[in-house]
């Protein structure tokens, strides 16, 4: 039997779990909440990954503010990308997200096994680093992508990605993000949140969002209780007589192909494929955000050099 050889590239197949997205937005359009269970996401990163506890967490939080911030993309064909490169255990994570919040993910090392924070809870900063970069990637179709790069504050995520907004977009922004992850590693319940006020927000609005944020239990709390997106975004925006903007179901959607493969494969230059075919061995690609393995023959790498 040939032997088999395995390359691994940052590649993606559709998946089909998804989870709820709701947006309103105050009467007078001066704040807006949007809300995401993602509990179906989240599981699917920790099916996909058999991630640890704590990189299930770190992961999800990502993932979850990867979809919130994609969705508020406007062409349909905009994507967004966060990553984290820090000095945690778990190395860089990475989150891609499509205008319509369908999102996939990964991370370098998906077990990690620390002790638990202070609060007795997942050390996710622990795990993700507290020294390091988030890097935001805005893809509009445009010459160049947008690219914002901030220093991280906490390694918490939710905390970064509040800061990035302010910091590079100047909006005002609560980010709230949360995994419970149940003792067989299993997802337990997972969501976020993002409130944002507009330039026209007055004082009495600030401090409205400021109390209902304040009055808040933990978001994986109130959705492991059955509380909705809906009910959620109403607490938020709760005495700003909120609307309803839209709502989505997102997936964790991966949309890897043999062809976006061989593409790849092409990039690595006609020497290296025929030291590659020379091996005499079956080449195996395997997609990094969802497991899939594409297997190449040495007749197949060969001709896709010609």
């Amino acid at each position: 039997m040939r032997q088999k050889r395995t390359i691994r590239f940052l590649k993606y197949e559709r998946m089909t779990l998804m989870s709820k997205l709701y947006r309103a937005i105050s009467a007078d359009g001066s704040a807006f909440a949007a809300v995401i269970d993602a509990k179906d996401i989240v599981s699917e990163i920790e099916r996909i990954h058999k991630s640890s506890a704590v990189v299930t967490a770190g992961l999800g939080r990502l993932t979850i503010a990867a979809s919130l911030m994609g969705y508020m993309l406007k062409g349909e064909d905009d994507s967004i990308t966060l990553r984290i490169d820090a000095d945690g255990p778990a190395g860089q994570f990475v989150a891609v997200a499509d205008s319509r919040g369908n999102v996939k993910s990964c991370v370098n090392n998906p077990v990690v096994e620390i002790p638990l924070n202070a609060q007795g809870k997942l050390d996710v900063s622990g795990a993700v680093g507290r020294n390091g970069t988030l890097s935001v990637v805005r893809d509009m179709g445009l010459k160049e992508p947008y690219v914002g790069v901030i220093p991280l504050i906490s390694g918490e995520i939710a905390e970064d990605i509040a800061n990035y907004y302010a910091t590079s977009e100047q909006i005002p922004t609560v980010c709230s993000l949360g995994v419970l992850v149940n003792p067989d590693l299993t997802v337990k319940s997972a969501g976020g949140f993002l409130v944002q006020l507009l330039p026209f927000a007055d004082e009495k609005c600030i401090d409205i969002i400021e109390r209902n944020v304040a009055n808040l239990r933990p978001i994986s709390a109130m959705l492991d209780d059955g509380i909705t997106p809906e009910e959620i975004a109403g607490m938020l925006l709760d005495g700003l007589e909120p609307n309803e903007l839209d709502t989505a179901s997102p997936e964790y959607r991966c949309d890897c192909s043999r062809s976006r493969t061989e593409k790849v494969l092409v990039s690595l230059g006609e020497n290296e494929l025929r030291e590659i075919a020379d091996e005499g061995k079956d080449t195996s690609v395997c997609c990094h955000f969802c497991g899939k393995e594409y297997v190449f023959t040495p007749d197949d790498l060969l001709n896709l050099i010609g």
